[in-house]
């Protein structure tokens, strides 16, 4: 079973859990540092999954969680002079 990612309007919160749908629902808009924040307590503090350095967020069975399209930060282009 592995947990999903879901962007939603009008949350209440940043996320919860959505157990019918095995998927965390965000609120469309969060600032991504606050979303990865919210994302990884949800992970590691209700449902035990591992913490690995320098990994990101991971799901219960281990694997990379990954986040949907529209939730991922590019970095920026580095400027030329």
């Amino acid at each position: 079973m592995c947990i999903r990612i879901a962007v939603v309007d009008d949350l209440p919160t940043i996320a919860i859990w959505d157990p019918d749908e095995v998927t965390i629902l965000v609120d469309r808009g969060t600032h991504p540092h606050d979303l990865i924040r919210e994302l990884h307590a949800i992970l590691t503090n209700d449902f035990g999954a591992p913490t690995i350095p320098g990994a990101g967020l991971t799901c219960i069975c281990g694997e990379p969680l990954e986040l949907p399209q529209e939730l991922q930060v590019t970095a920026a282009p580095a400027l030329t002079l």
